[in-house]
């Protein structure tokens, strides 16, 4: 099991094909807000939006969750939130941590009654909770070198998977 990270402003991203939810902490680690969810766009576009957020939050790191199945083991979906969370770690210069989400969008939905919501509440609220479990687990985010700059391009970073702490 990883230890918990060092604190820091860091902004998690439950990463779907329509929303992107958000949310962050504060400096020291104590305060996680769930933030409005973000409609998603080209990739640029998101980028200016999430690097808006970045600049005004102060954010220090980027926690992207990976919904890994019942054994652990990459889906469809953990391979696109993977290279996306790579690009723009990438674009921002920060640096990035893996939290395995498995099941997150269903325990968000437990907790904030926020089942069959399509407003993106339900998408920000797991993030919330990806963040409460990796500043609780880690691991310490890691700095993204040779991602790649545009989309279809590959190298050893993009390809790469971190160790991901199974989810709890």
């Amino acid at each position: 099991m990883s230890s918990p990270p060092q604190a820091r402003s860091a902004l998690s991203l439950d990463v779907g094909r329509r929303r992107i939810g958000l949310a962050g902490c504060d400096g020291l680690g104590l305060t996680v807000t769930p933030l409005k969810a973000l409609q998603r766009g080209d990739f640029d576009h998101d980028v200016s939006q999430i690097k808006t957020l970045c600049d005004a939050r102060r954010v220090e790191a980027l926690i992207v969750g990976l919904p890994l199945d019942d054994s652990g083991e990459p889906t469809m979906q953990a391979k696109h939130c993977h290279r996306y969370g790579v690009r723009l770690a990438r674009a921002l210069s920060l640096p990035m941590a893996l939290v395995n989400e498995h099941s997150s969008s269903w325990a968000a939905a437990e907790r904030h009654q926020l089942h069959g919501d399509r407003t993106g509440r339900l998408d920000s609220a797991a993030a919330a909770l990806l963040l409460e479990q990796w500043l609780a687990d880690g691991p310490e985010p890691q700095p993204v070198q040779m991602a790649p700059a545009k989309r279809g391009e590959t190298d050893a970073d993009a390809r790469s998977w971190t160790s991901i702490p199974p989810a709890p």
